[in-house]
Order: structure tokens, then C-alpha cells, then sequence
């Protein structure tokens, strides 16, 4: 799902996401009853994933799954890897059978590489969405044969393009 329009069919407020819902499974949480951090690095990887990756139901793509996943399992010449990541935990994720509401945008997008912005709220249709976690993923798109970086392509920055906005600007202690 996107901004482009919402369930009910209005148009959005503020700069554009993507909206993601992932679903949470029982073994994401910890002894505490809440979202274990290492988890939370793969919900979001699921959401990142959906936003690149085309898979063989092309119908319910993203707009920005500008990647097809069938190339990249037969040896494809793309692929993208990350090459730093950064989370804000802002409060504990509590289990839920409704998926959480993930939402994705770019902050920078340079020659080969992108920072993927997230933030994780309670699930969608909620009064008060909780904003729960903001993370950050760069990431570095790649030659799979040689490893070394190569550039977007005019097409997948036009995908991206409706989602670069300004990157999470995080909270710093004793600055």
C-alpha cells in the first residue's frame, strides 16, 4: 500500500510512504513480551525487501519494485547490499496478530547507494498510531559478478522519486 491514496479513498496528508504491513510472528518477541531487537533488524528487511523486490505475483508489487527476484535466484546482475543500519528504539513493540505499519521512503539517494528510512508504527486502521522504532538502511547497489558499486538506473530513480524526502534526523544524548 501506498500514499497515493488511502483505504478510504482520500488523499494523503504530508510527503509521501510507503506503507508496508509486516506481520508479526510469536517468536519476534523476548523474555520481556516485547519485539527482540535482532527481529526488529529482520521486519524490517521484510519491508525493505517488498519495496525492492518484484516476486512472481507481479500484480501486488510496489510501484518502487523496480528488482525482479526471479533474475536475482537464476544469478542476476544486480543486487543490493547494506552497508550500515541504524534503529531508534522509541517504546517496546507489543505482540499483535494485526501487522504492524512500516512505513518506507528514501532520504538520500546518491550515484549506487540509497538511505532507506523507516518507521515503525502500530497497525494501521489504529486512532492513535504509536510510533514505535525509526531506522535507517544504506544501501549499496552492486555488480554481483564483480562486487563493486554501480548506479541506479534512470528507471528505478523514477520509481523512487514520489518517496525522497528528508532522512530521520535521530536523537543524540549530550549533544
Amino acid at each position: 500500500m501506498t500514499d497515493a491514496t488511502s483505504p478510504a479513498g482520500s488523499a494523503p496528508a504530508g510527503p509521501a510512504r510507503l506503507h508496508i504491513p509486516i506481520h508479526l510472528r510469536w517468536g519476534d518477541l523476548d523474555a520481556l513480551g516485547h519485539v527482540n531487537n535482532t527481529s526488529m533488524l529482520k521486519l524490517l528487511e521484510e519491508a525493505r525487501l517488498r519495496a525492492f523486490w518484484r516476486g512472481d505475483e507481479d500484480g501486488d508489487a510496489l510501484p518502487t519494485a523496480v528488482f525482479d527476484m526471479s533474475v536475482l535466484e537464476s544469478g542476476g546482475e544486480r543486487a543490493t547490499l547494506i552497508a550500515r543500519q541504524e534503529i531508534e528504539y522509541l517504546r517496546p513493540v507489543p505482540y499483535s496478530q494485526r501487522p504492524l505499519d512500516v512505513r518506507l521512503w528514501i532520504g538520500a539517494m546518491g550515484g549506487s547507494s540509497a538511505d532507506i528510512c523507516f518507521e515503525v508504527f502500530s497497525p494501521l486502521g489504529d486512532k492513535e498510531p504509536v510510533l514505535y522504532a525509526r531506522a535507517t538502511a544504506v544501501v549499496v547497489l552492486v555488480d554481483t559478478a564483480s562486487g563493486r558499486p554501480i548506479r541506479w538506473s534512470e528507471t528505478e530513480r523514477a520509481a523512487w522519486g514520489p518517496y525522497i524526502d528528508d532522512p530521520i534526523e535521530y536523537r543524540r544524548r549530550g549533544r
